[in-house]
């Protein structure tokens, strides 16, 4: 048994799909699979494209309805129930923030005030997002909102594509997408896979390691992305209540069954802060998390143990 892996740009980011095979036509042939997987769901998803149906969505907010597959309303569903579970500090219509404001490139040399932000994010709630079971559409109920997928559309194809390679036969294997990843099954010499979680101050390093098996982990840090203002460093991640970055935590990162639900935690636990967080996380089941604060402090939640 070997592993095979591909590297590419899918959604924005860096996929790395790997298998576990001892022949290598058929692990090129799985690998091609995963790809066209995830290359269907970020056409379905993205915002880029006026002719997806997130983009129809989008462009009737505050006039009608649109009908969507099933797949596109049960996601949609799914990040609801993420919102209520976080009191909306995951949002799927985060998309409304206006992107001149929160560039996060080297122009950006001051913050929105207080006031800018707030008028920014009153069309974020997630409330005004109505789904009709019966009809399979979504409404979003004041002109000018916006949804969008980015902080769960990764971990969702990782879990499709995961889904298929299975039925396929594929009983070893990982997608990693750009650190959010999904294993299952076991390393060629049957150990399990040993996942680095990034050092933030050095993300290139690893500052400890997991072994897991059939399981999913998915990481929010302010190295990412960001911008220095007078000496300070801001997240690009927003809170969606007062529009601005969350400061005070340097990266959380989250363990779970599931790389969608992994993927949609990660950055709803940073804008609740660490005390709330750690709270949320140990309230439900087979979930797990690791957070690291400015200050280089490590909090982990119930049952996590770093080596």
């Amino acid at each position: 048994m070997q592993k095979f892996s591909t590297s590419l740009q899918l959604m924005g980011n860096r996929f790395t799909i790997t298998v576990v095979s001892s022949d290598p036509d058929f692990a090129e042939t799985q690998i091609q699979i995963a790809i066209t997987e995830i290359q269907r769901i970020e056409a379905l998803f993205t915002t880029y494209n006026s002719n997806s149906q997130t983009a129809l969505i989008n462009e009737n907010a505050g006039i009608q309805p649109v009908k969507v597959d099933r797949e596109v309303f049960d996601l949609i569903h799914r990040s609801l129930h993420i919102s209520k579970i976080t009191q909306g500090a995951f949002d799927i219509s985060y998309g409304s923030i206006d992107k001149s404001l929160w560039n996060f490139d080297k122009t950006m040399t001051t913050l929105p005030s207080t006031e800018e932000a707030l008028k920014m994010v009153h069309l974020i709630d997630y409330t005004n997002i109505i789904l009709n079971s019966e009809n399979q559409t979504v409404f979003l109920k004041e002109k000018g909102m916006r949804i969008g997928f980015g902080g769960i559309g990764k971990g969702y194809a990782a879990e499709m594509a995961k889904k298929l390679l299975l039925n396929n036969g594929v009983q070893n294997g990982i997608i990693n997408a750009s650190g959010d990843l999904t294993a299952w099954g076991f390393q060629p010499n049957g150990k399990p896979w040993t996942i680095g979680i990034a050092n933030p101050n050095l993300p290139e390093n690893a500052f400890s390691y997991l072994e897991i098996s059939n399981k999913a982990i998915a990481t929010s840090g302010n190295y990412e992305k960001f911008v220095t203002i007078k000496g300070k460093k801001y997240s690009h991640t927003i809170d969606p209540k007062t529009g601005l970055p969350i400061t005070g935590i340097k990266s959380v990162t989250v363990i779970s069954n599931n790389a969608e639900f992994a993927d949609a935690m990660a950055t709803p636990i940073a804008v609740m802060g660490i005390e709330n967080g750690l709270y949320l996380v140990d309230q439900l089941p087979d979930l797990y998390c690791i957070i690291i604060d400015d200050f280089n402090t490590i909090y982990t939640s119930k049952n996590i143990h770093l080596s």
